[in-house]
C-alpha cells in the first residue's frame, strides 16, 4: 500500500502529518526497514544483561523498541527511549520510558546496549564524532552500541550502482517514483550521509543494502 503522507517541502520530524504516516511511510522508502530492525533485537539478546541498561536513540514511534520488548521483559532491563519530535514521541507504542530531549546533549548512564537507528545521518556533521565517541564512552564493558544510518557512496560507478539499489529496492515494494523524488528533493540540508571514517576501526559490519549500513561496536571486556 503507498503510504499517504504529504511529503513537507522541506522535511522534518516536527510534524504531525509525518508522525501519523510514520511507520508505513519508512517501510516504503526502506524496505529492508524490519529486516535491520530484527537484526537489532537479534543483537539485543546478545548484549542485553539481566538488570541492564538500554537506550533508543532517536526512538520514533517505537519499533526498535518493540523488537527489544520480550528481551527486556526477560532480563529485567531498564530502557530509556530519547525522541526530539513532540509529534513523534505522540506517537511512540515502544516500552516504557519515553523522553523527549535532544539525543545529543541528553545525560546518559552508562549503558549496555544502546541503538541509534537513522539518527546520524540528520545531526550536524560537526556533532558527528564528538557524539559517537561519547556513546561509545559510555558503553559498559562487554555491552555494544548499534548504528544503522546511511553513508556516502564509494566514488567511481559503483558507487552509481549502490544508489541505484536504493531506487530499485523503493520502486520494488511500491513506492511512486514522484514520491521518491520529492523525498530525496525535502531532505536537501536536513539529511546528509555519514563518512565511514568516522568509525573506529572496532566497528564491525552486519548489515547493507544499497546506501545503508548497519555497524555493531563492542565495548572491550576489562
Amino acid at each position: 500500500m503507498t503510504s499517504s503522507l504529504v511529503i513537507p517541502e522541506n522535511w522534518t520530524f516536527r510534524n504531525p502529518d509525518v508522525a501519523q504516516h510514520f511507520n508505513q511511510h519508512v517501510r516504503e522508502q526502506l524496505p529492508w526497514y524490519d529486516l535491520a530492525t530484527l537484526a537489532v533485537a537479534h543483537f539485543g539478546r546478545h548484549y542485553i544483561p539481566t538488570g541492564g541498561c538500554v537506550y533508543d536513540i532517536g526512538a520514533s514511534t517505537g519499533n526498535v523498541g518493540l523488537a527489544l520488548q520480550e528481551t527486556l521483559n526477560q532480563r529485567k532491563a531498564s530502557f530509556t527511549a530519547i525522541e526530539e519530535s513532540q509529534d513523534m514521541a505522540a506517537r511512540y507504542q515502544g516500552p516504557e520510558r519515553l523522553v523527549v530531549a535532544d539525543a545529543v546533549t541528553y545525560g546518559y548512564e552508562p549503558f549496555d546496549f544502546g541503538v541509534a537507528f537513522l539518527v546520524f545521518m540528520f545531526l550536524p556533521v560537526g556533532q558527528r564524532i564528538g557524539f559517537l565517541e561519547r556513546l561509545i564512552s559510555l558503553t559498559k564493558p562487554g555491552g555494544a552500541l548499534i548504528i544503522v544510518d546511511k553513508v556516502q557512496m564509494p566514488p567511481g560507478y559503483v558507487g552509481t550502482a549502490f544508489s541505484r539499489l536504493t531506487l530499485q529496492q523503493k520502486l520494488a515494494v511500491g513506492a511512486q517514483p514522484e514520491a521518491i523524488l520529492r523525498k530525496e528533493l525535502s531532505l536537501a540540508g536536513y539529511q546528509r550521509p555519514l563518512d565511514p571514517r568516522m568509525f573506529p576501526q572496532s566497528a564491525k559490519t552486519f548489515f547493507q543494502m544499497g546506501e545503508f549500513v548497519g555497524w555493531i561496536i563492542e565495548a572491550p571486556e576489562k
